[in-house]
């Protein structure tokens, strides 16, 4: 294995911004991400792993690490004794995948038509959307232990799952870095409509009982309505998609914020544990942004609150910039710290 050596970094990414990898790699096989560890521990130097791109800030100065950039491929299915189980390798397109489940007629995943990225991302952020997040199919994760050198199977219990959140990114982040998932998904079973965007787009279609293609058209209708699908003819497309999770709040903090909201509009989601879940759109746009506000090269999106779009001349810490700025402003206006979801280098 011999890396390249400062190797711009913000192509690689979907908001197109960052400075080089002092040494970069793409491996193509699990053999080079062990002898990428290999390397980068010989010469005492951190290592990065980079998927799709569609969920990190890459800083201006770059990062003095080795980046890895995960283009292993492959996609197996076997059945199980409860439906059928489908590893995918880390580098596989996430969306071509839910594409082959749905064409396929296995349930479990399509609610997760459209979003961006590479399959190994999903289980470090349990990544969900529109009432489906993946934890519910996640049966199993092949990661390389970087503490240890060595390549383990993870099971879904011990993936310790959570609101956009696993053991992956909240115990120990960067110590494993995924190779494959295992989903375990349900042949003719039917499509998860649990939100009310789906439902009512699929009323207005005229779809009275939805098949798995059918929710997964109307997923990606509205996700193209707001700019939250790869379009490179769209003026929004250089974003990590929704920037801050929606925040998740007990019963006094949810007092402190309707007090200080006083509208009785405010959406929220009651939790099986007794917490809320809040809009963060809607904290947003409420504390006083409007969609496609800018302040000089950065912005929200023209048409998602949650979306911070980095223009023409925009640099990372435009965008880390005018993150904050958007926290500072909910927090003083409602209470609430807004949590990033792309993961800052």
């Amino acid at each position: 294995m011999t890396p390249r050596e400062h190797v711009v970094l913000a192509g690689y990414t979907t908001l197109d911004v960052g400075g080089p990898a002092r040494w970069f790699v793409e491996a193509a096989d699990e053999a080079t991400v062990l002898s990428a560890l290999a390397w980068a521990r010989a010469r005492g130097v951190p290592l990065r792993v980079l998927g799709g791109g569609s969920n990190v800030v890459v800083p201006d100065e770059g990062v003095e690490a080795l980046v890895v950039r995960l283009a292993v491929r492959g996609v197996e299915c076997r059945e199980a004794d409860t439906g059928v189980e489908v590893t995918a390798a880390a580098g596989e397109p996430w969306d071509d995948l839910v594409r082959l489940t749905v064409e396929r007629g296995w349930a479990g995943l399509e609610c997760l038509s459209g979003i961006p990225g590479l399959v190994g991302a999903t289980p470090i952020q349990n990544v969900g959307a529109y009432g489906q997040e993946v934890a519910e199919t996640v049966t199993r994760v092949r990661a390389l232990d970087t503490r240890h050198g060595r390549v383990v199977d993870v099971t879904a219990a011990d993936c310790k799952f959570a609101y956009r959140d696993s053991v992956f990114k909240r115990d120990e982040p960067g110590r494993f870095v995924v190779l494959g998932v295992t989903y375990r998904l349900r042949p003719g079973g039917m499509p998860a409509v649990r939100y009310a965007d789906v439902e009512r787009h699929l009323g207005e279609r005229g779809v009275r009982a939805p098949r798995l293609a059918d929710v997964r058209e109307s997923v990606l209708a509205i996700r193209r309505s707001k700019s939250m699908v790869i379009d490179p003819a769209d003026p929004n497309r250089r974003s990590c998609g929704s920037f801050f999770t929606n925040p998740v709040v007990g019963c006094e903090a949810l007092a402190d914020v309707e007090r200080r909201a006083g509208a009785d509009g405010m959406p929220r989601w009651p939790q099986p544990d007794g917490r809320v879940k809040l809009s963060a759109a809607w904290l947003i746009e409420h504390a006083g942004f409007r969609r496609g506000q800018r302040e000089g090269p950065v912005g929200l999106s023209t048409r998602h609150a949650l979306a911070i779009v980095a223009h023409e001349g925009a640099r990372a810490a435009d965008v880390l910039a005018f993150a904050a700025r958007v926290q500072r402003t909910v927090a003083d206006r409602f209470g609430v710290v807004l949590t990033p979801e792309p993961v800052y280098w």
